[in-house]
């Protein structure tokens, strides 16, 4: 049979490869690119971009003959009547130019810029082709002096362009002058009028691809130059306002970077008159898969589903009112449209309008209420599905000046919810669950029952879409409502619960994500029998039916670690199945990274499945506590941590440190005959440039001392110096500095005589990092640390005692022999100085801390 002509092309490139060992290949290879015109474009062009890639790796060694016969070629072939080659001759040309060649081929500029004026076409085409990649590429080179400033010339070159008779040139001419905007380039400063009129007289080309550019170039002067762009500024926001609407997406996507980019500016309230605050939110509702009203029973196109990322286990302390870590992702992005699920229009117009709302904040309201109430009650439907992913855009900037309507706008939301086209529905879902943090500050009566009711129902909803909404929105309703949930827990059960007989694969992801922030958000009140006999069983029918392969299990055995955590002694009956796989899934990961790392061998293996089995074991032990003690003794676990612990990938690492220190919790007696062998591993792995796997090395320490006491003390050098080095360093993370203070106490209370002498070295630090955190186990032991090291070395706390007075007072109930501890240390001080110097010293507390001291211990 003939061979296809990929085969041939195949076997060509081949052919091609193994010619590369000939010193005259190059030759050959520009020979075939710019004169053999027998051959195919495409192959032409392969032979070209072999070229291409020979003078990136070896250029420097081409003899030069040879590098000056490519160069004359190029130049000679700029202008082919193929557009293929064209831009293979211009790549080639960049790319030797970026070669740091622009020195050496001091002609390549100038002739560059003598063809553009050529009366051939693709002559001109071919050389601004080149002319726009060099450019981009060598921006810098471009405007420094040892070229001898080609922009003075170039500039202005580029800026008669823009009337040419050809729109693509047109493009390149712009295109061209906008890489020298965002660096302020001195030739193009002294021209930046003319560029701006020439601008505005290309603001309506007939060619897309002008207009984008037009827009590109207006954004970026609105960061470089907005002194210039002022006059004309009540036009350039008309224009821009057309543009957002241009049935180009491109342009419109370019325009409405605009916004978001003036948003930024300090005049953006004087120049924003009201005409621009609404935009066409409506531009382009998706009809096309709205038409379809019941979807749930398409299977899913496997495509379409994004890869999800694990958030790998951190250690992290409890904080004053809030227990939220502080860098929690924004869970609630506009992700409302996945017909076109790339940056797209109304995405683009309400992140605009929420980056406005956030910078005008109540002011905006002035404007966009009226034509809020026209939208959200029109009885059309994409109209008021517009008005309502206005509503939620605005919901963060506005929050303050929204919140007399919300009485009002929330139950007709609700309502909203049950309306008869799927995509009001699905919107509905995202903006209430921008609103849920009010929601749940009313009696839960009011708004939050009924919204919880509604939001359930449109979780079963028959439209795909409307269930991956509300299933999204109400993971966000249960970390606002936490425990308020408490109250609908069997009814919110039977819901999710249903949901996964229905759900097709995509959507079952969320749901597993909605039931685990379920069990993070009510903790131990999901542990009664009644709802355990609920929840299992399908959790369980799904992690028997998903083979080891499936990354399907990444999001199940998140779920399960909450639910394991929640549960505790509740999941007793189904620890001994998860936790035999955990242990296999890291076993064979492991053994699939061994034999892959041998030449020539299998590919790699995904080591996220190792991961997040490592974080449900953590999850296990911490749910389950001491009797998981009998499975760690039957199983091999220790061995595998030792190697998880070594493991070139940082967030094995992560993963592995937090299984030790909650093993350590748990179980220490089988963790003990391993301590020599882990400790060192800890010891290197103290390294904040990777902080996560710092943070959660100093918190396994830390655990490891409490059960180790005075046998810490051949540890104590491995890790101190690291330790001390980490809560001096600036801009460390809240959750290091605390995990580190902590165990900094915690190896004082253990082995003080070791850590006392170093005292004066972190007192202060120490005390500012631990000030903030709830009263708990964690900082009972560092403060019962801390007065030991202060009993063994007083002299190291005297200079910065005042820090110590505040960070005592920043207990609401220490324990009673801790709070002797204390007493014990401030009237010893006070007697040492003095009653005069003590009423000096203290006449510089800030009052509160002066009272609670005087209450507490009456000094």
């Amino acid at each position: 049979q003939p061979d296809s002509l990929t085969s041939i092309r195949g076997r060509r490139q081949i052919q091609l490869e193994q010619l590369n060992q000939y010193p005259d290949f190059n030759n050959y290879l520009i020979f075939v690119l710019t004169k053999l015109k027998s051959e195919d474009e495409p192959t032409r062009s392969l032979s070209g971009l072999i070229l291409k890639n020979n003078v990136k790796a070896h250029y420097q060694n081409f003899p030069n003959g040879v590098s000056d016969f490519i160069k004359s070629e190029c130049l000679q072939n700029i202008g082919d009547s193929s557009p293929l080659i064209r831009a293979t001759v211009g790549i080639l040309i960049t790319t030797i130019a970026s070669k740091g060649e622009l020195q050496n081929w001091p002609e390549l500029l100038p002739k560059l810029c003598l063809l553009l004026d050529s009366e051939d076409y693709n002559t001109c085409e071919g050389a601004f082709g080149a002319l726009q990649k060099i450019c981009e590429d060598s921006a810098e080179i471009l405007d420094s002096d040892m070229l001898d400033r080609p922009l003075n010339v170039m500039i202005p070159k580029f800026l008669q362009f823009f009337k040419h008779s050809s729109p693509k040139i047109r493009s390149h001419a712009i295109a061209c002058v906008n890489q020298f905007i965002i660096s302020r380039t001195q030739a193009l400063m002294l021209h930046i009028d003319p560029f701006i009129e020439n601008l505005f007289a290309l603001a309506t080309d007939e060619e897309p691809e002008v207009r984008k550019n037009v827009c590109r170039a207006l954004v970026m002067l609105l960061e470089v130059r907005l002194d210039r762009l002022l006059p004309h500024m009540h036009n350039i926001i008309e224009y821009m306002l057309q543009r957002t609407q241009d049935q180009d997406e491109n342009v419109a996507l370019e325009a409405c970077e605009f916004w978001l980019t003036l948003a930024e500016q300090p005049v953006c309230k004087e120049v924003l008159s009201t005409h621009t605050c609404v935009y066409n939110v409506q531009s382009d509702t998706p009809v096309a898969q709205g038409d379809i009203e019941e979807d749930e029973a398409i299977p899913d196109n496997e495509q379409d589903i994004r890869p999800r990322f694990h958030r790998s286990r951190t250690v992290a302390q409890q904080h004053e009112g809030d227990g939220i870590e502080e860098d929690e992702d924004e869970d609630d992005e506009l992700d409302d449209d996945d017909t076109i699920s790339d940056w797209n229009l109304r995405k683009c117009s309400a992140a605009a309008l929420d980056v406005l709302a956030n910078v005008f904040r109540e002011d905006l309201l002035l404007h966009i209420l009226p034509l809020l109430k026209e939208l959200l009650f029109h009885p059309e439907w994409v109209v008021k599905e517009s008005g309502i992913l206005v509503l939620g855009a605005i919901a963060e900037g506005c929050m303050q000046g929204m919140i007399p309507y919300l009485p009002e706008l929330i139950p007709h939301l609700i309502q909203c919810l049950s309306d008869k086209k799927a995509l009001v529905r699905s919107i509905t879902c995202w903006t209430l669950s921008r609103y849920a943090h009010w929601v749940v500050s009313q009696p839960p009566d009011v708004y939050l029952k009924p919204l919880m009711t509604e939001l359930l129902k449109r979780i079963l909803d028959s439209n795909k879409r409307v269930q991956e909404a509300a299933c999204s929105a109400f993971a966000t309703l249960e970390e606002e409502a936490c425990t308020e949930l408490v109250p609908y827990l069997a009814f919110i059960l039977d819901t999710l619960v249903f949901a996964f007989s229905k759900y097709q694969h995509k959507n079952l992801l969320i749901l597993y994500d909605a039931i685990g922030t379920l069990a993070d958000s009510v903790g131990h009140h999901l542990n009664k029998p009644e709802y355990i006999q609920m929840l299992m069983p399908p959790l369980i029918q799904k992690w028997n039916q998903l083979k080891d392969e499936d990354k399907d299990l990444f999001p199940l055995l998140e779920c399960l670690s909450s639910v394991a955590t929640a549960l505790q002694s509740g999941f007793l009956p189904y620890c001994e199945p998860v936790y035999q796989r955990c242990v296999n899934l890291v076993q064979k990961t492991l053994a699939q990274a061994m034999v892959s790392s041998q030449p020539d061998q299998y590919e790699a293996p995904d080591k996220d499945f190792m991961i997040v089995a490592l974080d449900l074991l953590s999850g296990l032990a911490e749910g389950l506590g001491g009797t998981i003690e009998q499975l760690v003794a039957r199983s091999n676990i220790l061995t595998l941590m030792y190697q998880c612990m070594q493991d070139k990938m940082p967030e094995v690492r992560q993963s592995s440190f937090a299984l030790l220190g909650d093993l350590t919790k748990a179980c220490f007696q089988h963790v003990k005959p391993c301590i020599a062998d882990f400790m060192p591993i800890l010891g290197t792995n103290l390294n904040p440039e990777l902080i996560s796997v710092c943070n959660n090395a100093t918190w396994a320490i830390g655990e490891i001392s409490i059960q180790m006491g005075p046998e810490m003390q051949p540890y104590i050098a491995m890790v101190l110096h690291q330790l001390v080095e980490i809560i001096n360093r600036p801009n460390t993370p809240k959750t290091l500095l605390e995990n580190t203070a902590i165990t900094i106490g915690r190896l004082g209370y253990v082995c003080p005589q070791e850590v006392a002498p170093m005292l004066q070295q972190f007192i202060r630090p120490w005390c500012t990092s631990l000030r903030n955190i709830r009263d708990n186990e964690e900082k009972d032991s560092a403060f019962r640390g801390i007065c030991t090291m202060i009993s063994v070395n007083p002299g190291g706390v005297v200079q910065d005692f005042i820090f110590f007075c505040d960070a005592v007072a920043s207990w609401v109930n220490p324990k009673d022999d801790l709070r002797d501890m204390f007493y014990k240390i401030l009237h010893g001080f006070k007697n040492q100085v003095g009653e005069e110097n003590w009423r000096r010293f203290a006449d510089q507390f800030p009052m509160p801390l002066k009272e609670r001291l005087a209450t507490f211990y009456g000094v």
